[in-house]
């Protein structure tokens, strides 16, 4: 399996994304085990937070390339599909950074509540250098966390970025000493875990109320281009160089 669930403290869930031999790049088999994963959240009464990482020392290579060269059409998409489940996922979801969090594995935590990294985590929106767009979301909602000015700078240039920009932008709470991202995100959920499961899923829909409109279309919206750039010469031809690696 490519998604390993458990509960290592009572009312924690710990998701890890496990394909580390391909930097836990996500297939649509961990996109469909990451999806199951926060849907059935809300259905277990002994869960009251998600901690989500990655094995092996890496969060996430981002989308698998391999993937992206096949053209179908029509539906959403299987990372669409687990953008809108984590963005509906009631209880609090705790990131833990370490490694590479390159295109999605960076948009994903916009929608996570709270997120650490360890401070030689490194970053990149590499959407522009592949022939797409942004995605998850990030359009609207990196703007509003980082500025304008340095959501443009990270969506058009796609440079890579450390933990503390990483802070600095928004997208994260915190740097933290290499290796201890996994050590302070269960701090947090354990310190969620100790609240009243109630309130917290209350605070967190009042929290997400006033953008849940606007960021449901601009995920539409930013899937419908990105998928149409991905079918075209520019992008495959740079999946394809990219494999050839």
């Amino acid at each position: 399996m490519s998604v390993r669930l458990a509960d290592p403290e009572p009312g924690i869930r710990l998701v890890t994304i496990d394909r580390p031999e391909r930097r836990n790049a996500l297939d649509r088999a961990t996109y469909a085990g990451l999806t199951d994963a926060l849907e059935t959240v809300p259905g277990d009464a002994e869960v009251r937070a998600v901690v989500l990482t990655g094995a092996g020392g890496c969060f996430t290579a981002g989308n698998d390339l391999k993937d992206f060269q096949d053209v179908e059409t029509g539906g959403d998409s299987p990372g669409l599909t687990f953008l809108k489940a984590l963005r509906a996922c009631p209880l609090p979801v705790v990131a833990a950074v370490e490694g590479h969090a390159v295109g999605i594995g960076t948009t994903l935590l916009l929608h996570c509540d709270l997120a650490y990294a360890g401070d030689g985590a490194r970053f990149r929106l590499p959407f522009t250098a592949l022939g797409l767009s942004p995605e998850g979301g990030s359009s609207y909602l990196l703007p509003l966390v980082a500025g304008s000015k340095r959501a443009a700078e990270l969506l058009m240039l796609g440079e890579p970025f450390t933990a503390a920009d990483a802070a600095a932008a928004g997208l994260i709470n915190a740097a933290v000493p290499a290796g201890t991202a996994l050590e302070t995100a269960m701090a947090k959920a354990r310190a969620l875990a100790a609240l009243p499961r109630v309130s917290i899923a209350a605070t967190k829909q009042a929290l997400r109320r006033g953008h849940d409109d606007s960021v449901a279309r601009a995920l539409d919206a930013e899937a419908e281009v990105f998928h149409a750039l991905r079918r075209g010469p520019a992008a495959q031809a740079a999946f394809a160089a990219f494999l050839r690696r």
